[in-house]
């Protein structure tokens, strides 16, 4: 899917003058990083959403795509033959999911009609029977019976308190649940938030903590997140203004199934390492989040022979045995 996608974005920027282009992919930033929600869509036009596509879809895709691995991981005997992205925009997660599994049938929901355009697309045969459906993404969303799999990336952080406690009071109809937010401490508490609510409606937390109690982080103190190394084109080189063949996009994300509806077991990890591994001199440390000590630092020797190995190997956001 990386190369179908890129394949997908190249020229999507032709013909826009790249004064118009620029406008647009600074008045994208300015929103992503500021903190105002808003009740209208972000993406306007067909600049906005071209410059949107360019300067961000990569990074979804990849941050998406990770933690959609770390729930498959978990929950293998899990296959979705629907799934719904809700405020997917342009389907950067529809793409990820298409990445991961085969054979299900998506339908990307979004308030903003010229993202759904430029979806539909940039899909085109690769992500054959793709729904491109404009809906409100609040309060009255609604997850039809019967859904598989509910994506909800980098969308919690655009709406209101009341529309964001909707969208995911309404994701929960589904048997897997999968959010992702930016990796930062406001999009880390959005992500702590929506996974007490989820928790609360009955669901089980399989990623990428290793249980669902209370989350042993303190705000304002640390956040939990991951990282994605995403490989640069030259278009993204060339829209985000950079020199490096990547980047890295930090992303925060919770997956939780509702197990009564899985054909097989759903258990989190023992521990997940939720820090870049420190090697020194004959030894790892690794910063673990546990089922039983929550967040605690191990560490590990070459006197642990394989166990040295794999920890010289294990990255962030690998869970721990």
């Amino acid at each position: 899917m990386h190369d179908e996608l890129r394949a997908a974005l190249a020229g999507l920027l032709d013909g826009l003058p790249p004064t118009q282009a620029a406008r647009a992919v600074d008045r994208l930033i300015s929103h992503y990083r500021g903190t105002t929600p808003t009740d209208a869509p972000v993406l306007r036009d067909r600049a906005d959403v071209a410059a949107y596509a360019a300067y961000r879809m990569p990074a979804t895709f990849e941050a998406v795509q990770s933690a959609l691995d770390a729930f498959a991981a978990r929950v293998p005997e899990f296959a979705p033959r629907t799934h719904l992205d809700i405020g997917g925009g342009t389907g950067a997660a529809t793409w990820a999911a298409a990445a991961t599994w085969d054979g299900h049938r998506s339908t990307v929901v979004d308030w903003a009609q010229p993202a759904l355009d430029l979806g539909r697309e940039l899909a085109g045969a690769t992500l054959p029977g793709t729904e491109w459906r404009r809906a409100v993404i609040g309060d009255g969303l609604t997850v039809p019976p019967g859904t598989d799999l509910v994506t909800v990336s980098y969308v919690l952080g655009e709406l209101r308190p009341e529309a964001r406690r909707a969208v995911v009071d309404a994701a929960v109809a589904a048997t897997a649940v999968v959010l992702i937010e930016p990796g930062t401490p406001d999009g880390y508490l959005r992500i702590r938030e929506a996974r007490d609510r989820l928790t609360a409606a009955g669901l089980r937390i399989v990623a990428p903590c290793p249980h669902g109690a209370a989350c042993p982080i303190v705000p304002g103190e640390d956040w939990c997140h991951f990282s994605a190394r995403v490989s640069r084109s030259s278009l993204h080189r060339q829209v985000k203004g950079g020199s490096l063949a990547y980047e890295d996009e930090k992303f925060a994300y919770v997956a939780a199934v509702r197990p009564d509806a899985l054909p097989g077991p759903a258990a989190p990890a023992e521990a997940r390492i939720v820090r870049k591994p420190q090697l020194r001199k004959g030894q790892v440390l690794l910063d673990l989040c546990t089922a039983e000590e929550g967040l605690r630092r191990t560490t590990v020797t070459k006197r642990h022979g394989a166990g040295y190995r794999a920890a010289r190997d294990a990255a962030w956001g690998d869970t721990w045995e």
